[in-house]
């Protein structure tokens, strides 16, 4: 690998280089957080019921799915630095696609674009911030996951304003689209040259094993969780709790504004108590929370519920890609097919339940599946 160490003698350069890496993990999260609180609307102007929107968010978790080959590709020919820059052009392309799909089969196809934009979007910029964790010599991935949560924080108290002044979702992602392209141009520019030599190891994709498949399923029920809350839980504020358009993003930014708090002092409980205490505990706290959401009586209440899930959930991602990411890109690839399989799975799975059992019942198999996950991380010594 050839690394340009140069930082150039422009300020906003260097300052650039410093905040690239976060910068991204926002982006990142504010576009998913903005697509997942435009779903309603979304759902609604096509007149779409619950299995068939199942089958809108399943082409987006195939697309995100399959093309982690291609991520691990583009990884291992053009580096980290090039894919997140060819990847965010190609998410800032899709999301406004999406707002604008007249019918349902163009929209299947444009979540599945956006679906693996994204995932070769991420796995460039964890294996980015895999580097900066080894650069740094100590844990700062959670961190990293913070400033995606900052994104999705953000993404759905922005979706909650704009959906109350009954913007079109095309207007909405346009502008997003419009107003960071530059920010990631200039982020891409900022960071130093990562690309392989040519006669670099030209193996671009390998399939998790031994502990690896531990890490990878860990992540892929973490996957599930998240993914559901996220596409599922404003349909469940709107259709049961009877929030309305504007009320209903408030529980997913309830949920992703209490994990930015916990992946804020992530690292530091990782460094006290170890990962696999900070992932076990943390999981059978979401469980609860996501069964306070399903037993609420009122909004407020359901709303804390998903927050009290948010913070139990948020260790998951950033230590089981910290995990991955020491044994390189390529593995860290493999672990990341696995994991977001879960985004694959888990939000039409929830949607099929919901239409044959209701929504209440579906999100009450998220929790169950938390307990999982804590039983899973607690025999995890890999997370380590």
């Amino acid at each position: 690998m050839t690394t340009d160490l140069t930082l150039g003698t422009s300020t906003p350069r260097v300052r650039w280089r410093q905040i690239a890496v976060p910068f991204f993990f926002f982006l990142l999260g504010l576009l998913y957080a903005s697509w997942a609180a435009r779903i309603p609307s979304i759902r609604d102007n096509l007149q779409l019921d619950a299995a068939t929107l199942s089958m809108v968010l399943l082409c987006g978790g195939i697309g995100a799915v399959g093309s982690f080959p291609l991520a691990a590709w583009l990884n291992a020919h053009y580096g980290a630095r090039r894919t997140a820059w060819y990847a965010g052009i190609m998410l800032l392309i899709s999301l406004p696609a999406i707002g604008c799909a007249p019918e349902l089969a163009l929209l299947m196809l444009f979540s599945a674009m956006y679906g693996a934009a994204s995932s070769c979007f991420d796995v460039a910029i964890n294996a980015l911030g895999a580097v900066a964790e080894k650069q740094a010599g100590r844990s700062i991935m959670s961190l990293l996951h913070a400033w995606f949560c900052v994104g999705t924080f953000c993404g759905a108290l922005l979706g909650s304003a704009v959906a109350s002044f009954e913007v079109a979702p095309f207007w909405h992602f346009l502008l997003l689209s419009l107003l960071f392209f530059l920010p990631l141009r200039w982020g891409y520019k900022a960071l130093p040259n990562d690309r392989p030599e040519p006669d670099a190891d030209r193996k671009i994709f390998a399939i998790p094993h031994g502990h690896l498949v531990a890490l990878g399923l860990i992540g892929f029920c973490g996957a599930i969780v998240e993914g559901s809350i996220a596409d599922w839980s404003g349909l469940y504020m709107k259709d049961h709790m009877g929030a309305g358009d504007g009320g209903a993003p408030l529980a997913y930014a309830g949920f992703a504004g209490m994990m930015l708090l916990a992946r804020l002092v992530g690292d530091r409980f990782k460094e006290r108590w170890g990962a696999r205490k900070v992932v076990g505990y943390g999981a059978l706290l979401a469980g609860v929370g996501v069964f306070i959401a399903v037993a609420a009586a009122n909004i407020p209440m359901a709303i804390v519920g998903f927050a009290i899930a948010g913070s139990g959930v948020a260790m998951v991602f950033p230590f089981v890609f910290s995990a991955a990411g020491r044994h390189g890109s390529i593995a860290l690839a493999g672990v990341a097919t696995l994991g977001y399989s879960g985004s694959l799975v888990g939000p039409p799975m929830v949607g099929f339940l919901a239409h044959g059992f209701g929504l209440q019942a579906a999100l009450a198999f998220i929790g169950v599946l938390c307990g999982a996950v804590a039983l899973a991380a607690g025999r995890a010594k890999w997370l380590e």
